[in-house]
């Protein structure tokens, strides 16, 4: 099956992105102190700066689902479609407390397990390949309802002391647990909700084979569904997310508030927001041509190869600017919760962080556009399916 260019676009958009929070994360100076989110302390140009890559874990997720379904039409054996979810779907689970892990911390100790978007794909590979024999559609409702209903669990008067909630509630928000003193594990990505969204995209899949115009007009019309039932909901402030909304200091700000939805774990209407922009992008995707774009796609055609890439690229960097700023091997911290910075106050600004975000990006351009030439020339390797 030919590949589709709009989806190796919008995935290559978002990898693109993603890399500009991890930049911040790692090395913008207020990082380690403060949220950028917060809107007591936060910048408007801070604000955006994160808000924006709230756009592609979900738009990730998805489009995972969506490629997990033109896989199974590839293949067409239900079987060895199922082997393939369950092999990926266990690969990429080892992969997120290995070799990502080790890349987000650099702590050869590897005192803090953190599961986050790689490591909740592929369980929900593993559930996706349980259930193959169901329709795309039957697939693709059950991921509707999770999303449309798991904030219902924020008006359930639920006893957080019970046995029972404290096994189940894992599955539905984020949660810490301190093994011990040096190991700490970190559920920032829950299973139910991304769950729901890859489903979504599952049953999203049969879109792709129809012609280009009518795949257009379906996406556009679903874009400002999504769009308008974001608005009406959160504007009555009463359903689909536990963050509400609010007047603030000036019109700016309460804009801010407005569109500062819930991402851990992640709304109804954060999921609506993120995947109404993609809908969008879907939409207009096979119409854009050009350099740049080929230069995007090539990125959402290898999105591991680059996403592993870009973590030890950017510690690299981090490493290397504190150690410019005049601080030794002793200063640096490494454990629960910690990169390496130092407690004091290092790292550099915004402007900077920018400059070093796309340089990382550029950078990263000769080796992904390599990888996915020789994935391209080497189909008999089955082993390059899981980069």
């Amino acid at each position: 099956m030919q590949r589709i260019n709009a989806i190796d676009f919008a995935r290559g958009l978002v990898m693109i992105i993603m890399a500009l929070d991890h930049t911040r994360e790692l090395l913008h100076i207020t990082s380690q102190t403060q949220s950028p989110t917060d809107l007591n302390t936060t910048t408007a140009a801070l604000f955006f700066t994160r808000w924006i890559t709230h756009f592609c874990a979900p738009v990730f997720v998805f489009l995972a689902g969506t490629s997990a379904y033109l896989s199974r039409q590839r293949i067409r054996n239900v079987a060895l479609s199922r082997r393939f979810l369950l092999s990926r779907g266990i690969w990429l689970v080892v992969l997120e407390c290995t070799v990502v892990s080790f890349g987000i911390w650099f702590d050869l100790q590897f005192r803090t397990l953190l599961l986050q978007v790689i490591a909740v794909i592929g369980l929900s590979f593993i559930i996706l390949a349980l259930l193959l024999r169901l329709s795309s559609k039957t697939i693709g409702l059950i991921g509707l309802m999770i999303i449309l209903g798991h904030n219902l669990l924020d008006y359930l008067p639920l006893n957080n002391n019970s046995a029972v909630v404290q096994l189940i509630m894992p599955l539905f928000r984020s949660a810490v647990f301190p093994v011990t003193p040096q190991f700490t594990i970190v559920l920032a990505y829950p299973l139910v909700p991304w769950l729901g969204i890859m489903l979504a995209g599952f049953g999203a899949g049969p879109l792709f084979s129809l012609p280009v115009a009518t795949r257009k007009a379906i996406f556009l019309k679903i874009c400002l569904a999504t769009f308008s039932f974001f608005l009406l909901l959160r504007f009555s402030n009463f359903y689909g997310d536990p963050a509400t909304w609010s007047g603030q200091k000036n019109s700016i700000f309460t804009f801010l508030s407005f569109i500062n939805v819930t991402k851990y774990p992640p709304s109804l209407l954060f999921t609506c927001l993120t995947l109404s922009v993609l809908f969008l992008v879907l939409a207009f995707a096979e119409d854009l041509k050009g350099k740049l774009v080929k230069i995007i796609t090539i990125y959402g055609r290898v999105p591991l190869f680059y996403y592993i890439l870009h973590w030890y690229l950017l510690h690299t960097i981090m490493l290397v600017v504190v150690f410019l700023q005049g601080y030794q091997w002793a200063d640096l911290k490494f454990g629960v919760f910690q990169f390496g910075r130092p407690e004091q106050p290092s790292g550099v600004g915004l402007g900077a962080t920018y400059l070093i975000w796309f340089s990382v990006v550029v950078v990263l351009y000769p080796f992904c556009n390599w990888f996915q030439k020789y994935k391209a020339s080497h189909p008999q390797k089955q082993w390059l399916r899981f980069l």
